[in-house]
């Protein structure tokens, strides 16, 4: 595997880190100031300001690899750009990178018709709406898809679709036009062919959004994680993505991808917890001493520099994997950093947090709102043992096939 850059990248990683330098990072306290004050589900001038530059640039869709569409760039290539927008929150939005429109946008590259990608994913590109991916479900075991019971049911040249799925989000967010919704529409078929994926307005009759749900306090606005009510929402038989009963099979196309981007921005962020955890260590005082020559301070530094960069090359690895062999040959190296790089992530916070006491905790830095996201990154996209079961499998399954 050869991780060095090409020119291209080399040029693109320079331009998007002075980008952050020089718009994003000063954006992050602005950005708080405009949601406390006005409407918190509506957009924020500053983020406008900061698409409308990145854009400028030419440093828009990156992720895509259809070079008529994005910047051409492969998993490989992209990862040390989104790494560089992972190290803000608000990183990947000003260019057009971040979820959960990256993967909605990739299932309409891939699996709509012509005429669902000039309704949807046209203003998808041009950043003019933004969109929601709604699967998750309150009443069911959503770490099992196949729970799944929210219905679609075709009646003539219609879908009507009923039942309730939460954690959709970007829902709450007043650009978001369209949800790509799975349901249950095949109950009779094979397990993995039961349910399909459905593109539903979010202004159709019987789109009920409930109510934003809150992670660990945090509520995201504008974007917002949102539970949505569906009571016989009817949209055109047509709006169904590859056909009836194929929506795992985008599932699978939709998530490898979308699970690798999660990873490669959690090392960026990663990366900055380490970088406030040294500052921290060094300008901070106690005892006479400077916090990182104080008990095992220097340590912790080390041992968090280590994990990072062995997280970075099993993320590096998988999307060279992606690349080269396809992702059902690479779910394994994508299963083991999904449950890698957020635990490596979630480590290197809490280690910056305890070297910034007090003020680790509170709103002055990033690192309980960073510590919070990645939590959550544990559940997001399959649980951690969901994960762990699928590298197991593929560990046994080299010696059953051996052995037979």
């Amino acid at each position: 595997m050869d991780f060095a850059y090409s020119p291209n990248v080399q040029a693109l990683r320079e331009r998007v880190t002075a980008f952050m330098d020089a718009h994003v990072y000063p954006a992050e306290a602005i950005f708080d100031q405009q949601v406390a004050q006005g409407d918190r589900w509506q957009p924020t001038a500053i983020m406008e300001t900061l698409k409308l530059k990145a854009k400028a640039e030419g440093l828009w869709n990156l992720f895509l690899p259809e070079s008529e569409l994005g910047a051409g760039l492969t998993n490989l290539e992209y990862a040390p750009l989104a790494e560089i927008m992972g190290r803000s929150m608000l990183g990947p939005e000003p260019f057009n990178c971040s979820a959960p429109d990256t993967g909605n946008m990739e299932v309409l590259v891939r699996y709509a018709s012509e005429a669902q990608k000039a309704q949807w994913l046209a203003p998808l590109l041009r950043g003019d709406i933004r969109s929601a991916f709604a699967m998750t479900e309150p009443d069911v075991a959503s770490s099992d898809a196949t729970n799944m019971q929210a219905r679609a049911e075709r009646q003539g040249d219609e879908w009507v679709i009923n039942g309730r799925k939460w954690w959709t989000s970007g829902a709450c967010d007043p650009r978001c036009q369209i949800m790509i919704f799975m349901g249950l529409s095949n109950p009779q078929n094979p397990r993995h062919q039961q349910h399909s994926m459905i593109l539903v307005p979010v202004d159709t009759p019987g789109v009920h959004i409930v109510r934003p749900l809150p992670v660990f306090g945090y509520d995201d606005a504008p974007h917002g994680h949102a539970e949505v009510l569906f009571d016989n929402v009817r949209v055109p038989y047509d709006n169904v993505l590859l056909g009836e009963g194929r929506g795992f099979e985008i599932a699978q196309g939709r998530l490898g991808p979308g699970r690798i981007h999660h990873c490669m921005r959690s090392i960026g962020m990663a990366e900055r917890a380490l970088q406030l955890m040294c500052k921290r260590s060094l300008e901070r005082t106690a005892f006479g001493k400077p916090l990182a020559r104080l008990g095992g301070n220097l340590d912790t530094i080390a041992e968090s520099r280590m994990e990072i960069d062995m997280a970075r090359l099993l993320t590096l690895k998988a999307a060279y994997m992606m690349d080269t062999v396809g992702n059902k040959v690479a779910k394994s190296e994508i299963a083991q950093i999904k449950v890698i790089a957020p635990n490596v992530a979630l480590r290197v916070i809490d280690r910056a947090i305890q070297m910034h006491g007090g003020a680790g905790v509170s709103g002055d830095f990033p690192l309980a709102y960073m510590y919070a996201m990645q939590r959550t990154l544990r559940l997001a996209d399959g649980p951690d043992e969901v994960h762990r079961a699928a590298v197991g499998k593929c560990e046994l399954d080299k010696y059953a096939k051996s052995s037979s």
